[in-house]
């Protein structure tokens, strides 16, 4: 941890801390941000010149992350399409800002449990010399 700390990082790097994104994750975020429109997997997958497969495994792993969000989309004689876009930056902001408070808390709690499992055993003894 206090390696990160000392680490020069953009804010892309903010998302690699808390979501752990492949490159491919990236790419596919980055893309979904300069779009004006949601996308289907099949237009990320050509717009990333990869394989569908590649593109949905990607989607999938932002949308876990709270990232992506996916909307269906009917047609009017019936039947749907999902489309993808990201979630707004605002919210993603908060809900990063949460997540580190949610770790420290948890930290100070574990940490207090160790003090208090470990503040009444005896250390080890050290051999006095005569």
């Amino acid at each position: 941890m206090s390696e990160m700390l000392r680490q020069d990082m953009q804010c892309e790097g903010l998302l690699g801390c808390f979501h752990d994104p492949k490159e491919m994750d990236k790419a596919v975020f980055r893309l979904l941000n300069e779009t004006d429109q949601p996308l289907t997997v099949d237009e990320v997958a050509e717009e990333i010149d990869r394989e569908r497969s590649t593109a949905y495994r990607s989607v999938q792993r932002l949308m876990q992350a709270g990232l992506v969000l996916k909307e269906q989309v009917n047609y009017d004689q019936g039947g749907n399409y999902h489309v993808h876009r990201p979630w707004d930056a605002e919210e993603i902001t908060q809900e990063t800002q949460r997540m580190p408070n949610d770790w420290c808390a948890k930290m100070g709690q574990l940490i207090g449990e160790f003090g208090e499992k470990y503040a009444d055993e005896p250390g080890p003894s050290v051999p006095v010399e005569g």
